[in-house]
């Protein structure tokens, strides 16, 4: 008895040296990319996704109806709209990345955005097309880099994105913030929808969520953002990720994985 307890804590001990060891030699960046899968997966394949953009998109032109009947203003009537999970979708560069154990990473992206091969996704060439026929100029404002203009206009194009040009489609040049862009746009129009898959889509003042990631915000204005933003799904990547890194997306990979888990909610 006494030597198979022994054994036992041997098999115990050892198998516990083995756990921690595969722990530590787990490597970040590959661990990162396989937490992204099911995200992908129902981006790509789920149809919740699907009901999910269509219901947006419809109460959208349901808001931008709404609004038209009531239009009184001496400026134009316009929309803002993300482009990236919000007009065209994505996903396959993030499902390129699962296949090799990747994260985002500048060069990579480039490289996508310049195959200009991404999908119009459920909904939003409905309503771009009722909002151009009914009058109303659409801007797409993106925090993809400006150096990336040309094939992103040929992108849209090629979805048939209506008003895809240079005057309405928005890059980055030094900024992520979104307010000088858009404000801009809002000194010759009346802006009546927004639309994207972050809350910055819409202002700025949702970039700063401290402890409680920025919730306690959204209650505040739930309002304000029901009567002119539309939000979309992305469980893929976004600002709500960097809430957890507390905006800062330079830490280590083994750091992300330790706020990550830090944050998972495992009831009282």
């Amino acid at each position: 008895m006494r030597n198979y307890l022994l054994l036992t804590l041997f098999l115990f001990i050892a198998f516990s040296c083995q756990q921690k060891a595969d722990e530590h030699t787990e490597d970040p960046k590959e661990a990162l990319s396989a937490q992204l899968g099911n995200a992908v997966l129902w981006f790509q394949q789920s149809a919740e996704m699907q009901a999910s953009y269509l219901q947006a998109y419809k109460h959208a032109e349901m808001l931008l109806k709404a609004k038209l009947d009531t239009f009184d203003s001496q400026l134009k009537p316009a929309v803002i709209l993300d482009i990236d999970e919000t007009v065209l979708d994505n996903s396959p560069y993030e499902a390129r990345l699962l296949t090799v154990g990747g994260t985002y990473e500048s060069a990579s992206w480039k490289a996508w955005c310049e195959e200009a091969n991404a999908n119009a996704l459920p909904g939003a060439l409905d309503f771009l097309n009722y909002a151009k026929n009914n009058g109303v100029e659409i801007f797409y404002i993106s925090n993809r880099k400006v150096e990336v203009l040309t094939p992103t206009i040929k992108n849209l194009e090629r979805v048939g994105a209506p008003q895809a040009d240079s005057a309405h489609v928005i890059l980055r040049t030094t900024t992520s913030d979104k307010t000088e862009r858009r404000n801009a746009v809002k000194k010759l129009h009346d802006v009546l929808v927004y639309v994207g898959d972050n809350l910055t889509d819409y202002d700025e003042i949702y970039a700063d969520r401290k402890q409680d990631l920025g919730k306690l915000m959204v209650g505040k204005n739930q309002e304000e953002l029901f009567n002119n933003f539309i939000m979309l799904p992305n469980p893929m990547y976004g600002e709500w990720e960097a809430a957890l890194y507390e905006n800062d997306f330079s830490i280590a990979d083994s750091l992300k994985l330790v706020k990550r888990r830090e944050a998972l909610y495992l009831a009282d």
